[in-house]
């Protein structure tokens, strides 16, 4: 039985350590609301990872198709989608992004409980 594509779409971003909580807060507030009313979203994670006095974030959401994906980020799936609120919070950031098909993933864990002896 195949199971069904999932695409993650991925974006970077860097942050100075003073604002990387108004980023998160503002993906958690609007980022978050805006997909889940998406047909064909699947979920999100943000990363953060210490680079200094800076601090990089790495946003990846994952899609059923390239379709859905329309739905969010328009005909040019590989612009970036950045809200004015969350530029300001941010240092820099890519304009573009990379999709990717998952192939294998296991969440050991999360969607069952480890095997007993």
């Amino acid at each position: 039985m195949r199971r069904e594509a999932v695409i993650v779409r991925l974006w970077r971003a860097r942050a100075g350590t003073a604002n990387e909580r108004a980023y998160a807060d503002h993906f958690r507030r609007n980022v978050l609301p805006q997909l889940e009313a998406i047909p064909g979203f699947r979920g999100a994670t943000l990363l953060r990872a210490a680079r200094g006095d800076e601090v990089e974030l790495v946003v990846l959401t994952r899609w059923r198709s390239m379709d859905a994906i329309r739905a969010f980020a328009g005909e040019e799936v590989e612009r970036a989608v950045v809200e004015p609120e969350a530029a300001a919070a941010l240092v820099d950031y890519d304009l573009a992004v990379s999709h990717y098909e998952i192939v294998e993933e296991t969440r050991h864990g999360v969607d069952k409980p480890p095997r007993r002896g």
